[in-house]
């Protein structure tokens, strides 16, 4: 498959499963194994701070990243602000940052106004899968949604060809008392990659309900869904804490409702799995400063995608670590 910067959050979803080639759980670690171990460049001292800005989702992973580069260099700081995807571009062209971690791909106009700045575009790097998560309260019994459904919660749209408005939890075939129980819908701002995500590909581009509530990170949208009998929101699946649940998702009422777990993501058949990037300006022809290089090399070895797994998220297929491995030399 043809690599461009432009890759849409679909095409990287059917990506996936060409690489994944019916991959297993017990296959993806024995890949793991195959990565190798981090190891400190021989007479090459790092000192210095280097600056991350971008998405919230990545916060805890671009922390327990930094951690582990310490180790190795601990005389160089990583900063990390998350406030959404879309701070990430021009924080990389205004030289703000070093790292542009988003949860979507940047849209095409991201990388005009990139290539506009400074004469050429990012550079695009995957660096682990994320299973974006419909959570809903621990004590929720809803045993699975579609995403037509899910749609008819969220949006007032319904692009995805629900009859009804979804308002209760009765509409969705709960009986008893959590037949007329309200639903409490949150999600993320407008400013959140897992926002444009969740719009695009389960809302099928449709518009938001007004009456979702808009929280400034992930932690948030879990913390309300933990505290609303009625709660659902949506999140990345590293966010996930014992006071929810993420509840099995189908592509149509009728259809087979998957987990949010490694073998549905790398199989395809989890609707809603997705890569997680980081973003580097990098000049044509010139190298990486060596701060930068060799953090994200941290990040393509054995270590950086065992933290991958500690934050909660899915390590690359070994395949996919190589090729993007070969873009920082």
């Amino acid at each position: 498959m043809k690599r461009t910067h432009e890759r849409t959050a679909v095409a990287a979803v059917l990506f996936l499963g060409a690489l994944a080639q019916g991959a297993r759980p017990q296959q993806a670690e024995a890949e793991k194994a195959e990565l190798p171990k981090y190891e400190k460049v021989a007479g090459l001292e790092l000192r210095g701070t280097l600056d991350s800005v971008g998405s919230d989702t990545m916060n805890n992973l671009m922390t327990y990243w930094a951690e582990g580069f310490a180790s190795y260099y601990p005389e160089v700081k990583v900063q990390v602000e998350g406030k959404g995807s879309s701070t990430a571009p021009p924080a990389l062209i205004e030289g703000t940052a070093h790292f542009g971690p988003m949860s979507r791909a940047m849209k095409a106009s991201e990388i005009d106004e990139f290539e506009q700045a400074l004469g050429y575009k990012p550079t695009c790097l995957r660096t682990c899968l994320d299973a974006l998560a419909v959570f809903v309260n621990k004590d929720n019994p809803i045993e699975s949604l579609s995403l037509e459904q899910v749609d008819a919660v969220f949006s007032k749209t319904r692009n995805r060809g629900f009859p009804e408005d979804v308002t209760t939890w009765g509409q969705l075939g709960l009986t008893g008392a959590w037949a007329s129980q309200p639903i409490s819908a949150f999600g993320r701002n407008s400013a959140s990659g897992t926002y444009g995500f969740f719009k695009e590909t389960a809302l099928a581009k449709g518009d938001y309900k007004d009456t979702v509530k808009e929280q400034p990170g992930s932690s948030a949208v879990v913390q309300g869904v933990a505290e609303s009998r009625g709660g659902i929101g949506y999140s990345g699946i590293g966010y996930r804490t014992s006071d929810v649940r993420a509840v099995p998702l189908s592509t149509a009422k009728g259809k087979e409702a998957f987990a949010a777990d490694i073998e549905n993501v790398l199989n395809e058949d989890y609707p809603l799995g997705r890569y997680l990037y980081i973003y580097v300006n990098r000049a044509p022809g010139k190298a990486l400063d060596p701060m930068v290089r060799e953090f994200l090399k941290f990040v393509y070895s054995r270590e950086g995608q065992q933290v991958v797994e500690k934050a909660g998220y899915l390590p690359l297929p070994v395949d996919v670590c190589r090729a993007e491995r070969e873009l920082l030399d």
